[in-house]
Formats: C-alpha cells, structure tokens, sequence
C-alpha cells in the first residue's frame, strides 16, 4: 500500500507551479485528490488528466480563494463526493514583485485577502470534518522569517502571519491529533517566480546551493508531512530553501 491510500486531500490553487506538482505527488502517494483554481479551467483539468492517467481519482472545483462561500462550498463538495477530509493544503497564494510604496490598496488588500484571509476559511471549513490523522498544510515561504528580496515586503508579511497561524493552530488542534505544519519555499521556478526573472539573481546568489529550487522538490517535502511518518511533527516550520534562510 502506498502512503496516503485511502485518504482524501485538497490542495488550494492546485492547477499550477507548486500547487499542481503537489496534487501529482500526493496522487502518487496513494491520495484521493481535489483540486481548486480561480479561473483557469483547462489548467486544472490538465492536472486532473494527469493525475488519472497516473491511475489516481481526482477532481477539479472553481473556487477563489478570496470568495468565501466557494470555499467552504469547495470543502463541502469534497466531503460529499469522496465522504472524508483528511490532508489540506493550503497552496493558494499571490504576490505584488514592486516597492511597498508603489503598491495600491487593491493591490495590498488582495495580497492578505488570499494569503491569510483564504488560509483561515478554508482550514476553519476544513476542521469541521477533519479526525486524528488529519494534516493540515500551509504553503508560506522562506521569507515570512528572513526577507532578503526588495519588492516582496507585503507578501513576506503574509507568509509571516501563516507562519504564527500555523503555530497557534497547531496548539489548538493537537488534541485531536490533527497536525498543522508550515512548509516554506524559497525560489522555486514557477511562472510567478521564473528562474529568468526580474529578481532571480538576487535570488539565486542568497542560496547555499546557487540555484533555484523545482516544484517537485517542495512537492517531496509536503508529501512527507502529509504521511504517516510525520505524525510526531507540528507546529513547524519548514524550509525547502537550497539554504536561503540558513
């Protein structure tokens, strides 16, 4: 039996960059997955294509992450489709790449309506269903603890609100035995982080390893979390920064 047979799991933004490579892994760790995305349709469906090609089950459902009753009706659906909650992963996430200043309050208002507003309602929605052994996963990243990159300063605040959410919650949940962890990439080579991006130097040379990092890499890690093995883990927060932080 693989890791993750017969548990079901449902991954925020899940049709692209790190989302997609997430859903992929935790179906090939056995998972039943659902998927969800703002608007892009054929993205998500590509995933759900891959994924049952693989021999896996999965299902894509719009919902945006700053809609809440899309969310929670995200949830819901899972839970009457495949009848159980047991992995969340809390992957949707955006960025504003320009100087605080410059930054409109749309803009800002936007950035934590997705990155923390979207993280508390889909894992309140989540909880309702969730039993011992369930995982809830966020995605922040490297720099909600140490930002090194101009131009990212609203969003390394989001990721450091998720981080003390993860923290707290943890606290509140362990006695169920549901585990609530952080795992926190550094630069990855997605299409909101291309590795022949504006700051991709900068980036690249605040690593020990002098490189970007690859979806599958964070991938690796968020399986391992949402596995059996990690049942002694919460609270954490873990980097998969090529040593960024370090």
């Amino acid at each position: 039996m693989s890791k993750l047979t017969g548990k079901v799991a449902l991954v925020t933004g899940g049709s692209r960059g790190i989302g997609a490579a997430i859903a992929k892994r935790l179906a090939a760790d056995g998972a039943t997955l659902a998927i969800t995305y703002a608007k892009d349709a054929s993205a998500a469906s590509a995933v759900v294509k891959a994924i049952e090609l693989g021999g896996g089950k999965a299902v894509a459902i719009q919902a945006d992450a700053t809609n809440v009753e899309a969310v929670k009706g995200a949830v819901e659906k899972v839970v009457a489709t495949f009848g159980r909650l047991d992995v969340l992963v809390n992957n949707a996430g955006t960025a504003i790449p320009k100087k605080f200043e410059e930054a409109t309050l749309e803009e800002l208002d936007r950035v934590i309506d997705i990155n923390v507003r979207g993280v508390f309602i889909a894992t309140q929605a989540a909880l309702k269903h969730m039993k011992s052994g369930g995982r809830i996963i966020m995605i922040g990243s490297c720099i909600g603890e140490r930002n090194m990159t101009p131009g990212f300063v609203p969003y390394s605040a989001t990721k450091g609100a998720v981080k003390m959410f993860t923290q707290g919650l943890s606290r509140e949940v362990g006695s169920r035995g549901i585990t609530v962890n952080n795992v926190q990439p550094g630069p990855i080579d997605t299409d909101m982080n291309p590795v022949a991006g504006d700051s991709a130097v900068l980036q690249k040379a605040a690593t020990a390893l002098n490189r970007y990092g690859h979806v599958d890499e964070v991938a690796a890690l968020v399986a391992f979390v949402a596995g059996p093995e990690s049942s002694y883990i919460t609270g954490a927060n873990l980097t998969v920064d090529g040593g960024t932080n370090a």
